[in-house]
């Protein structure tokens, strides 16, 4: 190698470190955007009116409401559950209710199909009053919750009902089985589809309708609580 070509490498070198003699930064990562509920939908835009129940609606950002029940043995770790998933697994085991029974069963277990059912009626939901369905979800679950309901009192072996508060997390169970039961109720030998199903239950509540299934048993049940206070 000549002493020509040893200079001039040696000046390649000298221009390439960076001035001051200090190394270059270190490129900064770019900012992963949050998790959007099935990709399409942002749980963190969702606001929740009812104070009551804000402590207890888990809006925790998830790609897929699945998280293969880790609550199951911890007690009132439910409120930690996402509210859409806590939604899908009332879907599950909703049954049809007449009188005093309850038919469940063939839901139970079928969480990936409800899951799908689930995200089609949030696509029905987002075309067709451009809202985010995570918000409508939410408020149908604040119009359905009851805020008060009877108990029984036993007194000199007579038992009498008594009105009482709804604690918050009884009134987001309440709401959520109201929903789902509505929906199924309604999609029981009938040509239109689960998801559509959903979607009316969802929107009537939402509105605060009281053809709801949800709504009209909410008003029955604190209409019963009144005239027993």
């Amino acid at each position: 190698m000549s002493e020509e070509e040893t200079i001039d490498n040696g000046a390649d070198e000298e221009q390439e470190q960076p001035e001051g003699g200090q190394p270059p930064e270190a490129i900064q990562p770019e900012e992963t955007p949050d998790l959007l509920l099935f990709g399409k939908w942002d749980p963190s835009r969702v606001e929740i009116k009812d104070i009551g129940l804000e402590r207890y609606i888990s809006l925790k950002p998830v790609l897929i409401p699945h998280t293969s029940g880790r609550h199951a043995r911890s007690r009132f770790h439910k409120s930690r559950v996402p509210i859409v998933e806590r939604f899908v697994n009332k879907l599950m085991n909703a049954g049809k209710r007449k009188e005093k029974k309850t038919r469940t069963g063939r839901g139970a277990g079928k969480k990936i199909r409800m899951i799908s059912f689930l995200r089609r009626a949030f696509e029905i939901i987002d075309y067709r009053t451009g809202l985010n369905p995570i918000q409508v979800l939410v408020t149908a679950v604040e119009n359905a919750a009851p805020a008060e309901e009877t108990t029984r009192i036993s007194y000199g072996g007579m038992a009498y009902p008594r009105s009482v508060d709804v604690a918050p997390q009884r009134r987001i169970d309440i709401a959520l089985r109201y929903l789902s039961v509505g929906a199924v109720r309604a999609a029981h030998k009938n040509a239109k589809p689960v998801e559509q199903c959903i979607v009316d239950e969802l929107l009537l509540a939402y509105n605060a309708d009281s053809s709801s299934y949800a709504i009209s048993r909410k008003d029955e049940r604190e209409r019963v609580a009144r005239s027993a206070r």
